[in-house]
């Protein structure tokens, strides 16, 4: 083959990864509408035809760890509750406890597992919880929720915060809770499969990703952690060979002065270690944006991931806006290039 024919070839081979780069499909934001605002930590998963979004705080009645639901993920509406009100065995533990936080969504071992955290703003004595329920439906005879008690609890003297949790399976079906906010970051406890509680026989605490103490930082604010610790919400999926770690840096819940942010980093092994696109370690800071704010919606965060097959995947999440400082609900397709993901943030 002659110098020229094979300038051709070259050519031809730019113009056509050129052509597949133009059309690989862009992530897309969906508008919602219904009862989207006040959202916060949402995690969404599908039974039937109805998706179903579990998320922080109280509902109008007075409950606990609000549901919604939508069958087209564009209109929702509040479904229902988890609890009719904390648990007495949590007021016990944890007196000033006044909402259950951050629940995540799961189905294993044929029953769907909703675990959750209670804690207090900025105070590291916190707990994640389960509950269990056979059904989502709410119509279902054999609709109700289990309360299956304590899973882990963090003191003030350990080094991480056990709310923020996140159920993961991995490729070979072994069970893992990953959970963390502030202190040295993010952790992760293997489980029991069967009961979803804590592993008897491997009870290593692994580090998953932290934050970086800057050279010049500014004092603590009174009795809470430094804002430069500010990494949380983990979630982890299985996706093409590598493990996927997404977090929030930043600060939350400050309405229009929240700097909420969602990263992600990926591994090799469920436990790590994770680095971001750039090779930078996230247990020394690293972490590729994913999602950050825009003119309209500040605080991007609180993000789960519901993976699908023969649909695109979705990442959901909530965001402030930025004239009432309220948070809602937020859904975008979650995109797949090169090995890394890609969302949308409605403007």
């Amino acid at each position: 083959m002659n110098r020229k024919a094979i300038f051709r070839l070259l050519a031809s081979a730019l113009v056509l990864l050129g052509a597949v780069a133009a059309a690989a499909p862009k992530p897309q934001a969906f508008k919602l509408e219904g009862d989207i605002t006040g959202a916060h930590d949402p995690s969404m998963i599908l039974e039937g035809s109805t998706y179903y979004v579990f998320t922080t705080g109280k509902t109008k009645t007075g409950g606990q760890l609000a549901i919604r639901c939508s069958t087209d993920l564009t209109y929702w509406r509040l479904c229902g509750q988890v609890f009719d009100a904390i648990p007495a065995w949590i007021q016990e533990r944890s007196p000033g406890t006044k909402e259950l936080w951050a629940p995540d969504i799961s189905f294993a071992n044929g029953q769907y597992r909703l675990y959750y955290a209670y804690s207090l703003f900025g105070k590291n004595t916190s707990g994640i919880a389960l509950a269990t329920a056979r059904t989502l439906d709410p119509s279902s005879p054999q609709y109700g929720w289990h309360d299956e008690g304590v899973v882990l609890e963090s003191k003030a003297t350990d080094d991480f915060n056990a709310i923020d949790p996140n159920y993961v399976e991995d490729n070979r079906h072994h069970a893992w809770l990953a959970f963390g906010s502030f202190w040295s970051g993010i952790k992760m406890r293997a489980l029991d499969a069967l009961t979803g509680k804590l592993s008897a026989n491997d009870t290593t605490t692994y580090s998953l990703a932290s934050r970086v103490r800057p050279a010049t930082v500014e004092p603590n604010p009174p009795g809470l952690p430094g804002n430069w610790q500010a990494i949380e919400a983990p979630f982890v999926v299985h996706h093409g060979g590598y493990y996927y770690l997404f977090a929030s840096f930043d600060l939350c819940c400050r309405g229009v002065k929240s700097t909420y942010r969602t990263v992600v980093g990926r591994a090799k092994s469920v436990t790590g270690p994770y680095v971001d696109r750039d090779g930078v370690p996230m247990l020394q800071g690293g972490g590729t944006n994913l999602l950050t704010a825009n003119k309209v919606w500040l605080g991007p965060g609180g993000e789960s991931i519901l993976l699908r097959h023969g649909a695109p995947d979705l990442i959901v999440y909530h965001a402030y806006d930025h004239e009432t400082g309220k948070s809602a609900l937020q859904i975008s397709t979650l995109m797949w290039e090169n090995g890394w993901p890609s969302a949308e943030l409605i403007d």
